[in-house]
């Protein structure tokens, strides 16, 4: 039996350097999904950071519409806190006074929330449905106005009580603003704005007509009257006494005319 020689030598190691390198590949192959799904959560992670605080600070700013488009991006691949994007754009909406899509996104968060994620949603809401009612309120019509306030008043009152705990001020996206006292706030003044759009208007004093070019008659006016038809009385009286004779000179007995 002859010994390998270095050519064999070589051609062995040769082998061996190429199933390394099949092997390499196809370990590469199976793992790239992983390497791109872990590449892109890493993306998506850092979106999400970049897009909710451009969305929070431009609606400090008042830059409602870049505050819309910014929670937008937040609602691509929406796969984490997903109640975010839809309260970000309602809240947005909301700040641009577009109470109708506001309200419609906001509805849409409300399944979304878990736990305590909830009670900003709930009182979002029932503030967008209240502002409904006072453009109606001031579009004149009465009747959806109230409507309305009752839609908000429910929503409020039907907020968890779990929403006024310490825990939830903890969790409150506004934590210098005291959840507990908001909700009382918003039950009164929607109570009150219900109560006042469901009373009848006050009625309104009917004025005398008055012809064409006719004033109103004043107090002096008025006694300038009597005085004439006492004037005029006593000057018929005299007449019929005094003035009232036949030619015989016999006395003709008028009837008084009446004053």
């Amino acid at each position: 039996m002859t010994s390998p020689t270095h050519a064999d030598a070589a051609a062995a190691l040769l082998a061996v350097n190429r199933r390394r390198r099949s092997i390499r590949r196809w370990v590469s192959i199976a793992t790239l999904p992983l390497t791109l799904a872990a590449l892109l959560l890493v993306v998506k992670l850092l979106s999400m950071y970049a897009f909710a605080h451009t969305s929070i600070s431009s609606f400090v700013s008042g830059a409602y519409a870049e505050s819309e488009s910014a929670a937008r991006g937040q609602d691509v691949l929406n796969w984490f806190e997903q109640v975010r994007a839809p309260y970000n754009i309602g809240t947005a909406l909301a700040g641009a006074e577009q109470l109708d899509a506001a309200r419609s996104e906001l509805e849409r968060a409300v399944p979304l929330a878990q736990g305590l994620e909830v009670c900003p949603v709930l009182i979002n809401l029932s503030l967008v449905v209240e502002r409904q009612g006072d453009a109606a309120q001031a579009d004149g019509d009465a009747a959806k106005a109230a409507e309305l306030y009752g839609e908000a008043l429910e929503i409020t009152v039907e907020t968890p009580e779990e929403c006024s705990s310490d825990e939830a001020q903890r969790q409150s996206p506004q934590p210098d603003r005291d959840m507990s006292d908001t909700l009382d706030e918003n039950q009164q003044r929607q109570q009150e704005k219900q109560r006042q759009s469901q009373q009848p208007p006050p009625e309104q004093p009917e004025q005398p007509e008055q012809g064409e070019g006719e004033q109103s008659e004043t107090p002096q006016d008025k006694l300038d009257d009597i005085e004439d038809r006492l004037n005029q009385g006593a000057q018929e009286r005299e007449d019929q006494l005094g003035g009232g004779q036949g030619d015989d000179g016999s006395g003709g007995g008028g009837t008084d005319k009446p004053w």
